[in-house]
């Protein structure tokens, strides 16, 4: 029992770890973004033209295109809690709390669903 209490103290320090460094990361590539931009003085691309596709996004980080480092830092963030419900699930599977297993694996594809619809809604 002592064990068990230990483990899943780990898993939730875990948990607040990987939320930590999700927004810290996210601000951080989001403020070298805004950086670059001022540096730059301008987004990197044309007027009224930005990716909004993961792949534009990435080939616009790989040649330092503001916008796209600033996007990919919000894409970042946004992943942030979705990381936290995959490693929830681990959790409470650890728990054999098959409850809250099912629970937070049909939010997992909620979320999942959610962001493949915005995806093709651009």
């Amino acid at each position: 029992m002592q064990k068990e209490n230990e483990e899943m103290e780990k898993v939730e320090l875990l948990i607040g770890r990987i939320l930590q460094i999700g927004v810290i990361v996210s601000a951080i590539i989001i403020v070298l973004g805004i950086a670059l931009w001022l540096i730059q003085g301008g987004s990197g691309y044309s007027n009224g033209i930005f990716p909004h596709r993961f792949w534009t996004v990435t080939s616009g980080v790989l040649v330092f295109k503001p916008y796209a480092v600033v996007m990919l830092g919000i894409f970042c963030l946004i992943l942030t809690p979705v990381l936290r419900v995959v490693v929830s699930i681990y959790a409470f599977a650890k728990e054999h709390d098959q409850l809250y297993v099912w629970i937070t694996t049909i939010v997992l594809v909620i979320l999942l669903i959610g962001m493949y619809i915005g995806y093709l809604g651009k």
